[in-house]
């Protein structure tokens, strides 16, 4: 959801930006994102069927301007995936748009109700408005 809200706000505020998405994890490979996230992101007018799961690769590290990760688990996976490219000036949970330095880790709703992709949603879409609103200084 967080690729889908944050490619609309920039699209929508006029900027240039390429967002792209990634897991640490195998498992959703190639996979259309949860039928849920899709409901969900489409009431909000944000069509996310086409998006389709990767995994994060080093190289992702020099290829984006920033990277924003849900939760702590993440943050340390991607530091240590990224190997020799880290760059922590680079990386941030994306929660701390709105909490700077609290560390709030978004919840993953994958295994929960539709009311818990609601609430994820509104999360994002917060934190997405802040970082378009911001321009989302590169360091």
């Amino acid at each position: 959801m967080a690729e889908g809200i944050l490619q609309h706000k920039a699209n929508k505020a006029g900027l240039n930006w390429v967002v792209n998405s990634a897991g640490t994890s195998n498992y959703h490979i190639g996979d259309p994102p949860h039928r849920l996230s899709q409901k969900v992101a489409k009431m909000n007018g944000i069509d996310i069927s086409h998006h389709q799961g990767r995994q994060f690769r080093k190289e992702d590290m020099k290829e984006f301007d920033r990277i924003y990760m849900m939760d702590n688990e993440n943050y340390e996976d991607v530091k240590k995936m990224s190997r020799e490219l880290w760059d922590a000036s680079k990386a941030e949970l994306i929660l701390n748009e709105l909490y700077p330095g609290e560390n709030y880790s978004v919840p993953d709703p994958w295994y929960g109700t539709e009311k818990d992709f609601h609430e994820v949603f509104d999360m994002l879409s917060k934190a997405c408005e802040k970082i378009v609103r911001e321009g989302a200084p590169i360091p």
